[in-house]
């Protein structure tokens, strides 16, 4: 399995160690690990070998092999990987709210704040459950969208609401920044519309794919 990491990590630590939310951002970090140790989980659970294993200034980010032979087991339009595929991508935001749970049940005993563990366990999992691909939430909605209707008409749809999420969270984004002045939100809007921006691109390449095939 490789690692590949994201220089870019190392700026973003020095930028919240200026702005005095250093710790913030390394308690979100650690619990973006435990998230994706759920994915991991989720899919060794399932049968699938990690491939590779990402650390960008967002969190982690999990490849796995996929295996042919899930290729040919029909579920309607789609096949079996696509619900394994959903089931790794909600292990994700389960184990966030599962350690919110542990924490409210064990307050007493634990070593960090219970605010800022409920805080940012339930912000990672909000943040990726937003149906903008290829979060958690946008992984969830093209599967389901690919078993009842096939995977072009999941490539189409899914992107469309990455589309209309994004605009929506931007309007929404920068109200809050008028009053909030994080430089937190300034950053994750920008992560966002890079994703939607990659996953535009992707499907207008798949696009022009099909009309060279066709």
């Amino acid at each position: 399995m490789s690692i590949k990491i994201d220089l870019r990590i190392f700026l973003f630590g020095i930028l919240f160690l200026l702005t005095r939310q250093i710790e913030i951002y390394a308690t979100l970090m650690l619990f973006a690990l435990l998230h994706e140790i759920g994915h991991l989980c989720a899919g060794l659970v399932l049968g699938f070998k990690p491939k590779s294993i990402g650390i960008n200034p967002f969190g982690f980010k999990i490849e796995f092999h996929t295996k042919i032979e899930d290729y040919n087991k029909k579920i309607k339009k789609g096949n079996e990987l696509c619900l394994k595929k959903m089931i790794i991508a909600i292990a994700g935001p389960v184990v966030n709210l599962f350690i919110i749970l542990i924490c409210l049940i064990y307050s007493q005993n634990l070593l960090i704040q219970k605010e800022i563990i409920i805080y940012s366990n339930l912000l990672l999992a909000i943040f990726n459950l937003i149906p903008i691909y290829p979060l958690d939430g946008g992984r969830i909605i093209k599967e389901v969208i690919h078993i009842f209707k096939g995977k072009e008409e999941a490539n189409k749809i899914s992107n469309t609401i990455s589309r209309v999420t994004i605009i929506s969270i931007t309007i929404l984004f920068s109200i809050l920044i008028l009053y909030i002045h994080n430089i937190a939100l300034v950053l994750i809007l920008g992560y966002l519309w890079y994703l939607t921006l990659k996953n535009e691109k992707e499907y207008k390449s798949y696009k022009k794919a099909l009309e060279i095939i066709g």
